[in-house]
């Protein structure tokens, strides 16, 4: 039998998160949440460079339920975010669930946001709408990874949609508008057009970049025969892009990318998150 959730039975989750530079180490000034949403005390793994992992104590999002992350990022300051685990959202009986993510990086200012990638179970109906804002001088390096079901356990995605929205702005201009609808539509999923059968998705994107961070990219990171995996510079934004079937694979890829972006972009040797091992 299957649970049907009234609609106070959802969940509305706030999270506002803010860095600023003290002493020349970034520290989480500000933190304020609502409902079941939250981070733990921060990290510091490498000087200067104040690690963040956000929790969602639930472990999924159903129909009906809104979570909202608002991060802000002070001048010169510096902050890593990423999740403890994959984001989960579960078949929506009709209602749809959303995620809402704003991202501030002020003047000089340097954010790496990785999150683990998120599971759309059969059946979902989800919105997920990230921007971010850039300001003069700010450095940005950030990923999405998407997962229509769960093939390899047996669990397709045979019915569902997920939209996705996404803006990158520098000063108030659009550098990268994207909207995506992911469905369970054959031809969707199947279609050259489409995602030609695989049911992974992934996008990471850094600022500034150049032509020579591109060039070594595909040397070093081509596509395989269980995945593609692309390299592009639209102005000075490096669009990376995976097709695969595995949601640990296009982590594990992306996270390669990511250690050689990061010296360029954020101008210091990739340091892991901890949680990344467990």
């Amino acid at each position: 039998m299957v649970a049907v959730l009234k609609k106070s039975d959802s969940w509305h989750a706030r999270l506002q998160l803010q860095y600023q530079l003290r002493e020349q180490t970034t520290i989480l000034s500000k933190r304020q949440h609502h409902g079941p949403l939250l981070v733990q005390r921060p990290f510091y793994p490498e000087a200067g460079v104040c690690h963040t992992y956000i929790i969602h104590p639930p472990g999924g999002v159903v129909g009906g339920d809104c979570l909202e992350i608002n991060v802000q990022i002070g001048e010169q300051a510096h902050a890593l975010l990423t999740t403890p685990a994959s984001g989960k959202f579960y078949n929506s009986q009709a209602r749809r669930s959303q995620l809402h993510q704003h991202l501030q990086v002020k003047e000089n200012a340097k954010l790496e946001w990785l999150p683990q990638d998120n599971i759309f179970f059969e059946g979902s109906r989800s919105l997920l709408k990230t921007q971010v804002e850039l300001a003069q001088g700010a450095r940005f390096i950030g990923w999405d990874i998407s997962c229509l079901g769960r093939p390899f356990s047996g669990m397709r995605f045979d019915s569902g949609h997920c939209e996705q929205q996404f803006m990158l702005t520098r000063q108030g201009l659009p550098l990268v508008v994207e909207r995506t609808r992911l469905s369970a539509d054959h031809a969707v999923l199947t279609e050259n057009w489409g995602l030609s059968g695989y049911t992974v998705t992934g996008t990471l994107l850094a600022t500034p970049a150049d032509k020579q961070l591109v060039e070594r990219l595909r040397t070093e990171l081509a596509s395989h025969q269980d995945f593609k995996f692309s390299v592009t510079l639209l102005n000075d934004i490096l669009v990376c892009r995976f097709l695969g079937h595995h949601g640990e694979m296009a982590r594990q890829h992306f996270e390669k990318a990511w250690r050689i972006i990061r010296p360029q972009v954020m101008g210091i040797e990739a340091c892991a998150p901890r949680i990344w091992k467990t």
